[in-house]
């Protein structure tokens, strides 16, 4: 009896990788740039180790990385910019054009820590990826382990729904892509060289430009509906994060973001994921820009920005919001923040204070405004404000902590005196 096999069928040992990628040339050196599925990230790039620096970069966070991760488990829309990794001289391009510039890319496998690439940028993604990779497989088998157990049908068809979910969250990490440039620099001189010219060239993005374009978060996502607001209507910076003297706007784009959370959540500013989910964009814009009014009707110096015509300023001329900056604890947008986490704190419960009788109260507020903080202000002399201020400030103290105490306190005046101080 003769048994005939086609070896062509057999599968062969394997330690590499082949992707359709272009060649092209960057500073003197050929450059690969081509598209990898997200599954093979941990194979063809070393998995940086969270304890040990790699010589070549900078150490990893475990917890950006794993963030990541869960990025792409909750995010279908997800999106990332390519990585960047140096070649060694491991990776072999056989071109499939007459000019050379399109062909097969085979890219040596990382086995045992050991690989002609490294990242360049980009080891949290690879990170997180290997994390995710690995939290599926793990779950695959928890899962499996249960069902092998004697269990009630309801029980093992709901296993097999989970088991389903997470092949399926296995499948994304082999079908979607993310852009790959290579480097080929065998040079290590040169190659850290690279990781800092990377480093030194990129320009972060700033807080004001992550609260215009960051839809997820809703004190974000409400922005410009909120900077619609008469006090705020062509007074918002949209790049920057900090307001200098110079400055002829209110707040920044990540200020007015700011703000919004103390209104919504208080003073420690954070809204859970479970408030993300279930508060409306409407809520939240209503609520904010019911302080808004409350505070542009109470407080003289906001009154007067919210009245300045935009449009008829004149060069040089200082604008009512730089006016303010110089001369009002109200240009302090931590001052703002302290007013918006007291409102809050006032509104919330089942019995609200009306708009009406926190207007009244913040009128009370108005005279003690003025900037720098003097000695005998009642935020110098009150045992509890004092606290929160530094001599001559024109701003509270900035730490959390002060924050919220100093809502406790202001929270404290109106609730032993209603209306007054």
């Amino acid at each position: 009896m003769s048994i005939n096999v086609d070896i062509l069928r057999l599968s062969k040992p394997q330690d590499s990788s082949t992707y359709l990628a272009i060649r092209t040339v960057q500073g003197g050196r050929k450059v690969y740039s081509t598209r990898v599925p997200l599954a093979d990230l941990s194979t063809i790039l070393p998995v940086p180790d969270p304890n040990n620096v790699d010589k070549d970069n900078r150490k990893v966070d475990r917890l950006h990385a794993k963030q990541f991760g869960q990025y792409l488990d909750s995010k279908q829309d997800w999106v990332a910019p390519a990585l960047l990794a140096r070649d060694s001289g491991g990776c072999v391009f056989e071109k499939i054009d007459e000019h050379g510039a399109v062909g097969y890319l085979t890219v040596p496998w990382a086995i045992g820590g050991i690989s002609a690439m490294r990242t360049i940028d980009g080891q949290h993604r690879v990170l997180g990826v290997a994390i995710e990779k690995q939290r599926i497989t793990d779950a695959i088998a928890a899962v499996d382990r249960e069902t092998a157990r004697k269990v009630s049908p309801e029980k093992e068809a709901k296993l097999r729904a989970e088991r389903d979910k997470l092949i399926g969250q296995m499948n994304r990490l082999k079908n979607e892509y993310v852009g790959l440039d290579i480097y080929v620099e065998p040079d290590p001189i040169k190659a850290q060289q690279m990781f800092v010219d990377v480093a030194d060239n990129a320009k972060g993005i700033s807080s004001a430009v992550r609260a215009r374009f960051d839809s997820y978060k809703v004190a974000n996502r409400t922005l410009s509906d909120v900077i619609d607001h008469p006090l705020l209507k062509g007074r918002v910076d949209a790049e920057q994060d900090r307001m200098t003297l110079k400055n002829p706007n209110l707040m920044g784009a990540k200020h007015v973001a700011d703000i919004t959370r103390a209104v919504i959540a208080g003073a420690g500013g954070r809204i859970s994921k479970k408030a993300e989910q279930t508060l409306t964009d409407g809520e939240v814009i209503e609520q904010v820009k019911d302080f808004l009014d409350v505070i542009s009707n109470a407080f003289s110096g906001l009154a007067a920005v919210t009245e300045e015509e935009v449009e008829d300023r004149k060069p040089g001329e200082l604008t009512k919001a730089q006016e303010l900056r110089r001369t009002s604890l109200l240009g302090s947008v931590g001052m703002l923040r302290v007013l918006g986490g007291t409102f809050h704190e006032l509104r919330k419960g089942d019995n609200p204070v009306e708009l009406g009788d926190i207007t009244e109260f913040f009128k009370r507020l108005d005279p003690h405004m003025a900037a720098p903080v003097a000695e005998n202000s009642i935020w110098r002399t009150d045992d509890g404000a004092g606290k929160d201020f530094e001599p001559e400030a024109s701003a509270p103290i900035m730490r959390q902590q002060n924050i919220v105490h100093l809502v406790s306190v202001i929270t404290g005046w109106y609730k032993r005196a209603p209306l007054g101080l």
